[in-house]
């Protein structure tokens, strides 16, 4: 049993969304899908909720009306081994959506990503302090991540 798993909150796209993400990540799935009966606040009928799984994680997304936006406060880390799989995962979510920086995107729904290698994560926790700054510097300068020159920037 999964103990926590994120809810997602859509206007109406929570189908669409989910089957969008389920095309993008491998071992992924829709579970089951739920709707709206009638005396609710939206039409009978309307899909209310979708469990899908995400690379094996397990998520609801809900279409609950405009009432609350996705917001980057929240985002999804996508943790990649490659440049090959940085740029694979950054073209398909951010198809429709808005690069961000830093190897943050928005995508087409409005939720926020950030596509991220461990090294990165490694690099920016280096207890040498002029590494971490310069893979920091470098970084900030970028929008969709460029693993060698954040790794030229770190060992320079």
């Amino acid at each position: 049993m999964q103990l926590i798993t994120p809810f997602l909150w859509y206007n109406t796209e929570a189908e669409e969304a989910a089957r969008f993400y389920t095309s993008i990540f491998p071992d992924s799935k829709i579970l089951s899908t739920s709707y709206y009966g009638s005396n609710t606040h939206m039409p009978e009928g309307t899909v209310m909720t979708v469990n899908f799984e995400l690379a094996g994680q397990k998520f609801v997304a809900m279409n609950g009306g405009p009432n609350y936006p996705l917001t980057p406060a929240i985002s999804f880390m996508v943790e990649v081994d490659s440049q090959e799989e940085l740029d694979r995962y950054w073209d398909a979510l951010s198809a429709g959506g808005e690069p961000v920086q830093c190897g943050w995107l928005t995508d087409k729904f409005g939720l926020s990503w950030q596509i991220t290698p461990p090294e990165l994560l490694q690099m920016i926790e280096d207890p040498d302090s002029a590494r971490k700054e310069r893979a920091m510097g470098a970084m900030m300068q970028m929008v969709k991540l460029d693993l060698n020159k954040l790794r030229e920037a770190y060992n320079a």
